[in-house]
């Protein structure tokens, strides 16, 4: 399982975009249009350095959104975008859910939503830059969860267990990861082995 994160503009600075891409970007609004073609390129760019190049071929969606490879059943691929931040991940023989988040403002409520009870009021006491990165940590890792298994909003992430400062851990079938140390912006991923009959 591989993953990597980059800000959208640099990504899109530094690789080749792929044509297939760079018109289907062309048909969104310019914001939208930059993360879309950037995270598909930072695919593309991590699919080559693991060895399994794409070259100009389709990244595919499921009606829920969720992408994949025509051709490349193998393959988990997931892809996220915040605030000109993107980051794709990539998995054989699995699925997988990668999620990057910008720190934003946290009420209560959501606090009360997503976390424990005694994560919810250790949160809240932050200084407020604090508490925005440390709620963005465990949301993404929501986040990522639910992607591996298919879903999104729908697989309701506030109800993965996530606690404080955690790096690592399991969800049912899946498991993921959050490494702190060295990462620009909150981002996490979650991978879900396949069974054998390809569910």
């Amino acid at each position: 399982m591989h993953y990597v994160v980059g800000r959208s503009t640099e990504v899109l600075d530094a690789l080749p975009v792929a044509e297939r891409d760079r018109a289907a970007a062309a048909r969104l609004p310019p914001w939208r249009g930059a993360e879309y073609a950037a995270a598909r390129t930072l695919l593309r760019a991590l699919l080559r350095e693991v060895g399994q190049d794409l070259e100009d071929g389709p990244v595919a969606a499921h009606p829920g959104g969720r992408p994949y490879l025509p051709g490349r059943p193998d393959l988990g691929v997931s892809l996220s975008h915040s605030s000109g931040w993107v980051a794709a991940a990539v998995g054989r023989d699995r699925d997988v859910g990668v999620d990057v988040q910008t720190p934003v403002h946290a009420s209560g409520r959501l606090l009360r939503l997503c976390c424990s009870p005694a994560d919810a009021e250790a949160l809240a006491v932050l200084p407020e830059a604090r508490r925005r990165r440390e709620f963005a940590w465990i949301f993404t890792v929501q986040e990522a969860c639910v992607k591996a298994v298919g879903r999104g909003l729908s697989g309701r992430p506030w109800s993965v267990p996530v606690a404080v400062g955690q790096q690592a851990g399991d969800w049912g079938p899946v498991s993921w990861c959050a490494p702190h140390g060295g990462a620009p912006v909150p981002v996490a991923c979650a991978w879900n082995v396949r069974l054998q009959d390809g569910s």
